[in-house]
């Protein structure tokens, strides 16, 4: 299964194309308009939020509420455009576009690295893409992900950890189901599920946006009832670990991910690190723990997957950092292209989509997949497997 996105941040829409989906897994695009609200709501959000309202169009490979096996495409309309046409036009007149040029890159975005790269004198062709615009899109495939490990019966949460100097403690799952989780995170306007550390988020968030500058933080993200089995330990690149932090790392902005404890496994003995191994004969294997946050070897273990990611704060800010105009090679004070302060809480939404993807991924690619009613089958053989091994 793969999947590809295009669109501009101003351009027209985004579009999206899914290949590999399996037939048959129940669809809803109510379902994925949810999830692309959910990525615009959040504390610390700018006005762009306020004019774009997005809902997927559903253009192929879904059919009464099923997908069918052929590729799935999916749009989501810039509402914005309207103002845009003149200045994104495709056709070779310049005049309009020309007004609104960028020479000025702003530090800590891909404005001057991507221009270099490309050979753009005008840096709005690099910035158009790699604006996090794109993580709409993300989205909308994430949530198509959800809907098949929804029919697998597996279970996918995100909540905020951190931002700023405002953290919280390590969450004992023990104590939370998912669907609790997923209802906190919701309630919450800064998706934090302390309500003492979400009213502590929201005064930094303000403080920093009356002084200008922006806020970064962690996010977390939890799947439930995942098969043993998926990844795998032969090769680098199949280590299912390995491909879900490497999609943290690759939303906008995100600078980091660890699996379970991570980080802090580096300060501890081993004793205090690794999972007992455990058995039953109502769950079979099973660990004591879930330090490593549902991974040995690359692999799924049957425990929750705990995955977090840090974001850096956005580079726009009200209080300009030194650059350099590509034209004059004069100093000069980066230019401002969006208002949010803090966008933690949406990349939370962001960080469950493409774990969920990487996820279902690797789920077609351990069981049989061409009809959903196959892989359902063979998933439940699985669970099955480990209370009998």
């Amino acid at each position: 299964m793969r999947y590809l996105t295009a669109g501009e941040s101003h351009g027209p829409q985004l579009t999206m194309i899914i290949e590999g989906l399996p037939s048959r897994v129940p669809f809803s695009k109510e379902k994925v308009d949810e999830e692309l609200l959910r990525r615009q709501k959040g504390h610390g959000r700018g006005r762009r939020m306020q004019i774009e309202s997005d809902e997927v169009q559903i253009l192929s490979g879904i059919r009464f509420g099923m997908t069918t096996g052929a590729p799935v495409a999916l749009a989501i309309e810039n509402k914005d455009w309207a103002k845009w046409t003149e200045i994104m036009s495709p056709k070779p007149e310049q005049d309009e576009a020309d007004k609104r040029r960028v020479s000025r890159p702003r530090p800590g975005h891909a404005d001057l690295n991507g221009a270099i790269k490309y050979g753009h004198r005008d840096m709005r062709d690099v910035l158009e893409r790699s604006s996090a615009r794109e993580t709409a899109a993300r989205v909308a495939v994430g949530a198509v992900a959800k809907q098949l490990l929804e029919y697998c019966g597996i279970k996918v949460a995100g909540h905020v950890v951190r931002i700023g100097s405002v953290g919280t403690e390590r969450l004992d799952l023990s104590r939370l189901t998912l669907d609790e989780i997923r209802e906190k995170s919701e309630a919450s306007l800064v998706r934090c599920l302390d309500p003492e550390a979400e009213q502590a988020m929201i005064r930094e968030i303000d403080a920093a946006k009356a002084e200008g500058d922006s806020l970064g933080g962690v996010v977390e993200v939890i799947v439930e009832n995942v098969p043993v089995g998926l990844g795998s330990y032969v090769h680098y690149d199949r280590k299912l670990d390995a491909r879900i932090t490497q999609a943290i790392v690759s939303i906008n902005a995100f600078k980091g991910a660890e699996v379970g404890i991570g980080f802090e496994a580096g300060e501890r003995k081993g004793s205090a690190v690794h999972d007992e191994i455990l058995w039953s004969e109502e769950q079979g294997y099973y660990r004591k723990t879930n330090r490593l946050g549902g991974f040995e070897g690359g692999m799924t273990n049957g425990e929750p997957i705990v995955v977090r990611g840090v974001m850096k704060p956005i580079p726009t800010l009200y209080k300009p950092l030194q650059s350099v105009d590509i034209d004059s090679k004069e100093p000069f004070a980066a230019s401002i292209e969006r208002s949010d302060n803090c966008a933690v809480p949406a990349a939370s939404v962001v960080a469950e989509s493409v774990v969920a993807w990487e996820v279902a991924k690797a789920l077609l690619e351990t069981f049989t997949s061409d009809k959903a009613e196959d892989l359902l089958r063979e998933v439940e053989r699985r669970h099955q497997e480990v209370k009998g091994f």
